[in-house]
């Protein structure tokens, strides 16, 4: 074969295995940004479905605070709540993964978790005011529903800034969502 036609077939064999090298590159950063993009959409869902159904008894369990509802009357909107939440955690730990982006499955199960047994210490203070258990039994109660009602509130936010560092690729390493150290002796 004449050096003429060898060149310019070794030119073109070259330039094809250089397309096809950046088409397979090009596809597999598509497919990650399509998976990025779902990851993006999921968690931000999970997080305003979440936010939907704690923001909602946030604003009974304040009124109960506040001595304007009265504490029976949030009963089943406590247990509904709660019963939402539970099917919630089994749906976080299924929320799908992304590379590159920090993993919130763990974070938002354990919020979750923190918002259920602060709506059962709600719960608590509720019966207890229901029950008329005396001065001892409303200041009980009273601490019951003060304190599930600031769990509530701090398992959202945190919730919330878990999807955001999830969906922005913010990492908050050494420090969890709280914003304490993951490594420091807490009890020091």
């Amino acid at each position: 074969m004449p050096i003429a036609v060898v060149i310019p077939l070794v030119a073109f064999v070259a330039l094809a295995v250089v397309f096809v090298a950046v088409l397979r590159r090009t596809g597999t950063l598509l497919a990650a940004a399509r998976r990025d993009a779902a990851f993006q959409g999921a968690v931000a869902e999970f997080a305003v479905r979440i936010d939907g159904a704690i923001g909602a008894v946030v604003a009974r369990v304040d009124g109960v605070r506040r001595h304007q509802v009265d504490a029976g009357n949030i009963a089943g909107d406590l247990g509904s709540v709660r019963e939402i939440l539970e099917r919630e955690i089994e749906a976080a730990r299924r929320l799908p993964t992304s590379d590159g982006r920090p993993d919130p499955r763990t974070g938002l199960a354990t919020e979750i978790g923190r918002a259920a047994r602060a709506l059962d210490m709600v719960a608590h203070g509720c019966t207890l005011i229901a029950g008329g258990q005396g001065r001892n039994g409303e200041l009980e109660a009273q601490t019951s529903i003060k304190r599930g009602y600031l769990n509530l509130i701090h398992a959202r936010e945190a919730i919330a800034q878990l999807a955001v560092d999830a969906t922005t690729g913010a990492r908050r390493s050494p420090t969890d969502a709280r914003g304490t150290s993951a490594t420091s002796d807490r009890w020091a």
